[in-house]
This record gives C-alpha cells, sequence and structure tokens, in this order.
C-alpha cells in the first residue's frame, strides 16, 4: 500500500495551495481528484492582485500561451437598470481562464497527483486513514469543493439543510462573426444585481473568450433567471444572438451560513469544502487560496511540536487553531443560521434603497467594486 504524509482530495486552487506550501517544507503529498486536469469549471474567472501576491505567481510566465487580462474598468447596476462605469488609474484585477489557471496551479505544486479517481472510500486504520483501499495518509484534507465526499464523512448534509447558493455559468472561445458581433469590451467585467437582490448576473469578455453567469442565493428557477438575462443581453445587441446555450451549474456556501465542521482528528476542509465563499460576491478564490496557507501553517507547526508525538500530531486538538485562524482572517459564522426573509414591506423599502444606491458612482466603486467584489479593504496574509 502506498502512504504520503499529507492526501488532498481535490485539485483546484485550495488543494494544489496548500500541496504547493508543504511540498516546499519537505512533505510528500499526494492530490487526487476525480477530473482529469485541465477541466472546466464554473467560475467568472478573475483574480486580484492579492491573489497574484499570496501565491507569488510569476505573472510574465503565466502570460506567456494563456489568458492573463488586466481590468481597469466595471460597470455594474440592476439589471435592466441604469448602469454605472468605473475606471481605475492602475489594474485592480485579472481576468483568468479556471481551465488554465487550475492547470497552472496543479503542476506548480510539485505534489504527486492522481487524476482521473473519485474518493471511493475512508476507512479510519491505526493512526491515518487509507483512501480507496491503496493510500494511507495520517491526514486528508478536503478541498473537493461544495460536494467533497470528506465534508460528508464531516457530517455535512450536502444540499439537505444547508443554505446553497447555486450559479449556472458558461465561457466559450467566439468566433470570428461572433466576435465581431460582441458588444462586451474586453477588459471591462459587467455584474448586474437581480431585481430582488437575491443574486447577480455577469458578461466577461478575455480575448476572443465569452463568459456569461448568474448566481443566486434562491436557486427557485435558477434557469429561467439564467435564460431570461441571456435574452435580455441578445435583444440589446451585447452579445452574438448565437451564444451556446448549454449552462453549466455549480454550488457553493456563503460563509457566514456555512455550518460545517471543519476539523476532527486527521481530517480537515478547505476551500469551497470549508464553505469559505465571500457573502456579497460569492467569490471562493481568495477564501480558497488563503484557507490553504492557513491550513498548511496548522500542519506544519503541529509537526514542528516536540511536545506531541507523531501519533498524535494531527488530532482534532492540534487541528483547531486552523479553525481559530480562519475565524480571526474572516469573522465568526453564524452557527448555520439562515438570513431571516424580511416582511413586503421591508423588502419593498430595501429594493428601492438598495436600487437608488446602485445608481451612485460613490456606491459602485467603494462599495460594489472595492468592498465586495475586489475586497481591497482586507490585507494581505502575513507571508
Amino acid at each position: 500500500m502506498e502512504s504520503c504524509d499529507v492526501l488532498i482530495v481535490g485539485g483546484g486552487p485550495a488543494g494544489s495551495t496548500l500541496a504547493w506550501k508543504l511540498k516546499a517544507a519537505g512533505l510528500d503529498v499526494v492530490i487526487l481528484d476525480k477530473k482529469t486536469f485541465p477541466r472546466d469549471k464554473t467560475c467568472a474567472g478573475w483574480i486580484t492582485p492579492a491573489v497574484v501576491d499570496t501565491l507569488k505567481l510569476d505573472t510574465a510566465a503565466y502570460a506567456r500561451g494563456r489568458v492573463f487580462q488586466p481590468i481597469r474598468r466595471f460597470v455594474t447596476g440592476t439589471i435592466g437598470d441604469k448602469e454605472v462605469h468605473t475606471e481605475y488609474d492602475s489594474t485592480v484585477s485579472y481576468g483568468i481562464r479556471r481551465f488554465e489557471f487550475d492547470d497552472y496551479l496543479l503542476q506548480r505544486c510539485g505534489a504527486r497527483v492522481v487524476l482521473g479517481e473519485p474518493l471511493k472510500s475512508l476507512k479510519h486504520e491505526g493512526d491515518g486513514w487509507v483512501v480507496n483501499d491503496k493510500l494511507h495518509a495520517p491526514l486528508v484534507v478536503g478541498a473537493g469543493g461544495h460536494f467533497c465526499p470528506v465534508a460528508r464523512y464531516l457530517g455535512a448534509n450536502l444540499g439537505a439543510d444547508e443554505q446553497i447558493v447555486a450559479a449556472q455559468e458558461i465561457e466559450f472561445e467566439m468566433s470570428a462573426a461572433q466576435v465581431r458581433a460582441c458588444k462586451v469590451a474586453e477588459d471591462r467585467p459587467e455584474l448586474y444585481f437581480c431585481d430582488d437582490l437575491k443574486g447577480y448576473g455577469w458578461i466577461f469578455r478575455k480575448g476572443n473568450f465569452l463568459n456569461i453567469g448568474l448566481g443566486r442565493e434562491d436557486n427557485h428557477k435558477l434557469a429561467e433567471h439564467v435564460s431570461a438575462f441571456c435574452e435580455r443581453l441578445k435583444q440589446q445587441g451585447r452579445i452574438p444572438s448565437d451564444t451556446p446555450t448549454k449552462f453549466h451549474g455549480h454550488a457553493y456556501l456563503l460563509y457566514p451560513y456555512a455550518p460545517r465542521q471543519l476539523v476532527d482528528d486527521g481530517l480537515l476542509l478547505i476551500g469551497d469544502a470549508a464553505g469559505l465563499a465571500y457573502p456579497q460576491s460569492g467569490e471562493g478564490i481568495r477564501p480558497a487560496i488563503e484557507s490553504a496557507i492557513l491550513a498548511a501553517d496548522t500542519i506544519l507547526a503541529a509537526r514542528a511540536n516536540p511536545a506531541v508525538s507523531p501519533s498524535n500530531r494531527y488530532r482534532r486538538a492540534q487541528l483547531e487553531p486552523y479553525v481559530a485562524q480562519l475565524t480571526a482572517r474572516f469573522g465568526k459564522r453564524l452557527q448555520g443560521a439562515t438570513p431571516t426573509a424580511p416582511g413586503p414591506r421591508m423588502q419593498r423599502f430595501k429594493q428601492t434603497l438598495a436600487h437608488w444606491l446602485l445608481r451612485r458612482e460613490w456606491f459602485a466603486r467603494h462599495v460594489v467594486i472595492d468592498r465586495w467584489f475586489l475586497h481591497r479593504q482586507q490585507p494581505l496574509l502575513p507571508s
């Protein structure tokens, strides 16, 4: 039977970042993923300079042969209402394709990689875990997204008792005719909130690639919302009339309302498996990467603790500092509570106020973009 120091289930940004940090410290790491890479991933697809810095990304090397589009402009508003245009003096984000980005990080991390194989079994044996009856590790990390089987093992009721956000998205390479028909600027993501404020749609062009999607807290009739959003864009002449209609789905948890247990003896969750998406934007890349960094710090500290024997270094008590670090970084969760729906009159008032604010340039720049989507108020993790 093969063995390793740490086995990571999921090769996305969280899993590959954790592997990268642990490999740099000399650990033997294996990543297991049910997909083969490169693979498509539902995501609007941009990263902030904070992510670039945290990953120590060589931007010149990355940009060779891959999409890496500087972003200095945004359009925001409510679907069907006034558009607000915001421009910055310098680059505030970068457009990427998850198809390329995730594959790059996975190749860079240096871990042993097992692709195209799902986690079929997880058994506790001795002082560790046996995965799929052939891989033994004292620590298994769940980094497989919202439906990660390690999260299920820790008691998550996937899609049952959890309030999920669901999104549908498509990213495709436009033909020459579609490029001529597309009126979306290459360096300017467009973000439009639903009228009831329960979600937003986006359009993002990256060279000849066009990304369109919509996500909602209330996923009832999501496909109808997506279809109506795309039809409006076609009627406005913004996107090609023959834009593909086969959208891909994705689900995730917003950090304040995610009730998941994150650690137990020899088990730990990071990224979307831990329910870390930012509540306003639903962005998961930065919190996923930062959770991996914090998890690596906890794992390495546990290994270096002379007061703890090797057989006990990954007990729950040794992994709990990771949970405390997440709380310090992202705030306290609301104990799995769900937001209380306001009454009809309060709902109308909130919508009226929100629509008024979303038309204001100051609010669009300093709240919607700076705080909700770019998180510029959040300092970098200490290196």
